[in-house]
C-alpha cells in the first residue's frame, strides 16, 4: 500500500483524489491546501483530513508518495523539500518555473533514489495520439500552428491569472512546447511577442496574450499562440501540422486530415480520464518498474525551450535554445 499526500484542492487535485481512492494500491492520507473554505469542502468531499501546511504534509514519515497539484511558483520548492524528506513525488507541470533548478530537482531525486514524475497528460491525449498514428502519411513536416484562445470573466482574482503564482504564460503552459518537442525534437531558436492587461488587485492581469515561433532544427517552424482573458470573446483551439504531402487539422477533439484536395476524418480518442492514465502510470512503475510514458529530461528540455520564449519577449530579439 503506497500512502499518499496532496498538496492542492483544484482541479487537477480532485482528479488525483479520485484515481488514489479508486486504485486498490493506494491510500490518500491527508490533503493540505491554499484557504480554509475549499480545503473543508474538499475533505469533506474525499472523506480525508487536512494539515496545516506542505512542509508538515512531506515531513509526515507515515507517507511514501506527494503529489504536487497547487500554483505554479511553489512546485520546485515543495518538490524539493519532498525530496529532501525522503518521498516519491508526482508533480504537474511545469516542474518549476525556474528552469535553472530544473537539473537541480532531477538530480536531488537521483541521489535520493526516489522517483520525479511530472506530469504531462497532453502526450497520453486522443489529439497528441492521433498526430503520431498518421504524421507519416502528410509526407516531411515543415510548419505546425497551434492555438489556444480561452475567454474568461470575472475569474481575475484567479492564481492562474497572477503574475508570480501562474508564471510566464509559456512557461506555466508548457504542454504547448512539449507536445511539438516530442514530436520534433531539438529547437534551434525562438521568438516571442506578447501583451499582459494588469487587473485593478495589484499583482493579477485581466487577460494576456503570447505568441512564439518556434525554429527546429529539422528546419519545421512551430508558430505557437495563447491566450486568455476578458480581452477575448470567442475561443479557439486549433493545432494544424502542413507536410509536403497533406495537412493535419484539429479542431478541439475534432480531427481530419487533407490531402489530393478531399478532407477525411480521422478518430481521436477522449480526454476523459487521463489524469488516472497518468496515476496509474506511476503506481505500476513504483510497484512493478514499468518504464512511465515520458522522460524528465523531455520536460527539463521543454522548461529550457519555454525559458526561451521568456528571454525572447523580454529581449525583444531571437534567442538560441
Amino acid at each position: 500500500m503506497i500512502k499518499v499526500g496532496l498538496v492542492g484542492t483544484g482541479y487537477a487535485a480532485q482528479r488525483r483524489a479520485e484515481a488514489f481512492q479508486a486504485n486498490p494500491l493506494t491510500e490518500l492520507v491527508a490533503v493540505v491546501g491554499n484557504s480554509v473554505e475549499t480545503t473543508a469542502s474538499f475533505c469533506e468531499t474525499y472523506g480525508i483530513p487536512s494539515v496545516s501546511g506542505w512542509q508538515q504534509l512531506v515531513n509526515d514519515s507515515s507517507l511514501d508518495l506527494i503529489c504536487i497539484s497547487n500554483i505554479n511558483r511553489d512546485h520546485g520548492m515543495i518538490v524539493r523539500g519532498a525530496l529532501l524528506a525522503d518521498k516519491h513525488v508526482i508533480v504537474e507541470f511545469p516542474l518549476t518555473i525556474n528552469p535553472d533548478e530544473a537539473e537541480e530537482l532531477l538530480s536531488l531525486a537521483q541521489e535520493k533514489n526516489k522517483l520525479l514524475h511530472v506530469e504531462h497528460i497532453e502526450i497520453l491525449g486522443g489529439v497528441h495520439q492521433a498526430i503520431r498514428a498518421n504524421l507519416s502519411a502528410i509526407g516531411d513536416p515543415f510548419l505546425a500552428r497551434y492555438t489556444t484562445i480561452l475567454p474568461k470573466s470575472s475569474l481575475m482574482n484567479k492564481w492562474t491569472f497572477n503574475y508570480e503564482y501562474y508564471g510566464f504564460p509559456f512557461i506555466a503552459a508548457l504542454s504547448r512546447i512539449n507536445r511539438f518537442t516530442d514530436l520534433f525534437g531539438e529547437v534551434d531558436s525562438v521568438s516571442c511577442y506578447g501583451r499582459f492587461w494588469d487587473a485593478e488587485k495589484v499583482g493579477y492581469f485581466s487577460a494576456c496574450y503570447t505568441q512564439a515561433q518556434l525554429s527546429f532544427k529539422n528546419g519545421l517552424l512551430a508558430c505557437l499562440t495563447y491566450g486568455k482573458g476578458e480581452q477575448f470573446k470567442s475561443s479557439d483551439r486549433t493545432l494544424e501540422i502542413y507536410g509536403t504531402q497533406g495537412t493535419l487539422r484539429f479542431e478541439g477533439e475534432t480531427g481530419k486530415i487533407i490531402r489530393d484536395g478531399e478532407e477525411n476524418a480521422i478518430e481521436v480518442g477522449t480526454r476523459r480520464g487521463l489524469f488516472v492514465k497518468d496515476t496509474e502510470a506511476v503506481i505500476d512503475y513504483l510497484t512493478t518498474g514499468k518504464p512511465l510514458y515520458i522522460e524528465n529530461k523531455a520536460s527539463v528540455y521543454a522548461l529550457r525551450v519555454a525559458n526561451a520564449t521568456l528571454k525572447a519577449y523580454q529581449s525583444q530579439s531571437i534567442c538560441k535554445v
